[in-house]
């Protein structure tokens, strides 16, 4: 495995099981149904691609690729920034950041991101020779 996509993708896995139980079992009581479906979303979204990097840290093993590399890369940043900005979304309230709100334009780019590191990992799969 690639070290540093292991890393990456252990430390977003590790969060993801720690807000998704914190989702399941503290928050119910203090959000709203809809932010606590936000908040599902973003545990869910973290832990898909923390799973996807786990999985192309594999493949970096085999394949060195600049192109998988950056999709890494681009779903650890996106993650951060999509998921972090609807915890912080959620939270504020719980948290009393209610000043926070700048926050909220975050959360798209982060999806955009996203997007753009399945797009490159799209292209290298377009690319490989068999």
């Amino acid at each position: 495995m690639e070290k540093s996509s292991l890393i990456k993708g252990s430390v977003l896995s590790f969060f993801a099981v720690i807000f998704g139980a914190l989702g399941a079992h503290a928050l119910k009581q203090h959000l709203l149904p809809e932010q606590l479906v936000a908040f599902e979303t973003a545990v869910r979204y973290q832990l898909f691609h923390a799973l996807a990097i786990l999985i192309l840290s594999i493949v970096l093993k085999n394949k060195s690729s600049k192109l998988l590399r950056t999709s890494i890369n681009l779903f650890f940043l996106g993650v951060i920034l999509f998921s972090g900005s609807i915890y912080v979304l959620t939270l504020k309230s719980v948290l009393v950041f209610e000043q926070l709100r700048f926050v909220g334009p975050i959360t798209p780019i982060g999806g955009f991101i996203l997007i753009l590191g399945w797009l490159l990992l799209i292209w290298e799969g377009v690319r490989m020779k068999n």
